[in-house]
């Protein structure tokens, strides 16, 4: 017998219902684009940060169900770096709170990057169709997206019913660097805030985009008008590693990045994180380079180009931020929700140690682990600064 996929609703509607942690679901001809950044904000992105912010780190398709299959069809857009290894991205499957399988993504529409060079050449490809065969019975069934490639959703099929999974916990809206959309890690589930989320029970909005955590005002009217139960911001690698501001400017920057949040936001429990390890960076300000020595190689590795004479002048290196987020909280002490977590203590030197920087700026997998569980006693364990969202 041939076998017949449950009739659906319309794919853009299963999306809403079924598809947590993204902020809008966008028409395309082939079904509907997900984005983590409402169109109020991408109209100030620039293309780095809309190229990260298609990316679905964070979100999962969450639904409960008893078919015994389900397949997801989809068209990934990735980049692709002559010289470099990147690994595909992947959608991890989750049973009833127990990672169960997973899968890799093919096809697409690949942008192929000269790093030397910038030059970049398109190279279209097919949708790609992944298929996951489910235990008999009722389950709640996750399919958590890739963090590393952009997704068009283009059908949705199982062959019973769908019905949305109700939330997994309070709403935790992060919003961090490329640590914290996930660069490094092996899969979607293993991306550290993931880890944190699952390891803590909470509902996961992630706003952690690689090269783009610069303190932009968009996006702390981003998170001011997000609902959220919990806030946490993980501020300081991208503005060092591009050497965007000095201390002058940075400090006024966070202050009105908080005002801002706490405009719509005054009462909920708010986390401002501070770099983890990063031995490049600690008394060398940016710009953060490529090593042109690494480039073939199969693993490149970033080195910092600036001058630690010039923190002297207000130069921004990972330990200057330490103090000056520290500080930021301590001069903010009348907000009694406001608190301040060291990266050091998610990370360290001795972390660094035992589990290198792969490419001298983002964790591995292990190290992501790490990184997840730590957050999630500190922050959301007894005691912890969002342990009041619960």
């Amino acid at each position: 017998m041939t076998e017949q996929p449950h009739p659906a609703r319309p794919l853009s509607d299963l999306a809403r219902d079924l598809i947590h942690g993204v902020a809008e679901f966008e028409p395309t001809a082939r079904g509907v684009r997900l984005h983590r950044l409402p169109a109020s904000a991408r109209r100030f992105a620039d293309p780095q940060l809309l190229a990260m912010e298609a990316q679905p780190s964070g979100a999962r398709l969450a639904t409960v169900t008893s078919a015994s299959w389900i397949e997801l069809v989809v068209h990934p857009s990735f980049v692709a770096y002559r010289g470099a290894d990147r690994p595909r991205g992947r959608v991890d499957v989750v049973i009833d709170g127990a990672r169960a399988t997973s899968a890799e993504l093919a096809g697409g529409d690949a942008l192929e990057v000269e790093i030397a060079t910038g030059s970049a050449t398109p190279v279209p490809g097919e949708s790609h169709t992944l298929r996951f065969e489910l235990p008999e019975g009722e389950h709640v069934v996750e399919l958590w997206l890739p963090f590393n490639e952009g997704i068009e959703l283009v059908d949705v099929r199982a062959d019973a019913p769908l019905a949305p999974a109700p939330a997994s916990g309070p709403l935790w809206v992060h919003h961090g660097s490329s640590i914290s959309h996930g660069s490094n890690a092996a899969e979607p589930t293993g991306v550290w805030p993931v880890v944190a989320a699952r390891r803590a029970g909470v509902e996961l909005r992630s706003l952690g985009f690689g090269g783009s955590a610069l303190v932009d005002p968009f996006m702390a009217r981003v998170i001011r008008d997000a609902p959220a139960d919990a806030i946490s911001m993980k501020l300081g690698i991208n503005t060092v590693n591009l050497d965007g501001m000095r201390l002058r400017t940075f400090v006024p920057a966070v202050h009105g990045f908080l005002d801002t949040i706490r405009e719509g936001q005054p009462d909920t429990p708010l986390l401002l994180v501070s770099p983890i390890f990063c031995g490049i960076h600690e008394d060398t300000p940016g710009p953060c380079l490529i090593d042109p020595a690494t480039l073939g190689g199969g693993q490149v590795r970033f080195l910092a180009s600036g001058d630690p004479a010039e923190v002297a002048r207000g130069a921004l290196t990972l330990r200057v931020i330490r103090d000056a987020l520290r500080e930021i909280v301590e001069q903010r002490a009348d907000d009694a929700n406001l608190a301040y977590l060291d990266g050091l203590e998610l990370y360290s030197e001795a972390d660094a140690e035992r589990l290198p920087l792969p490419d001298a700026l983002h964790p591995g997998p292990e190290a992501h682990a790490l990184i997840g569980e730590r957050f999630a006693e500190r922050a959301f364990g007894p005691g912890g600064a969002l342990a009041a969202a619960f």
